[in-house]
């Protein structure tokens, strides 16, 4: 399966990435999950958290941030991460 264009763009945190999509996903409404828990009823928050290493997401507008857990790399996580957003947004 072809992925969209999600460019993924480093932050100032190294343990955090933002995943630029090419629509808007919430607007100006963002939303915070530092858990699984608390993502219940979002379903590509759910996912997100599926991923093993993802430790908190940030949904706003075009871009989701994730955050790593310290011991997980980026090279492990950027495709599980782009594969689940590519299906849940059904691209």
């Amino acid at each position: 399966m072809a992925l969209p264009a999600i460019q993924v763009q480093g932050t100032p945190n190294p343990n955090a990435a933002k995943f630029v999509l090419g629509r808007s996903l919430l607007g100006d409404e963002g939303r915070t999950y530092f858990n699984a828990q608390a993502a219940e009823g979002n379903p590509l928050a759910e996912r997100l958290f599926g991923v093993e290493g993802v430790r908190a997401l940030f949904l706003v507008d075009n871009f989701i941030t994730v955050t790593k857990t310290e011991g997980a790399s980026w090279d492990d996580l950027v495709e599980p991460i782009r594969e689940v957003i590519a299906q849940e947004l059904g691209a």
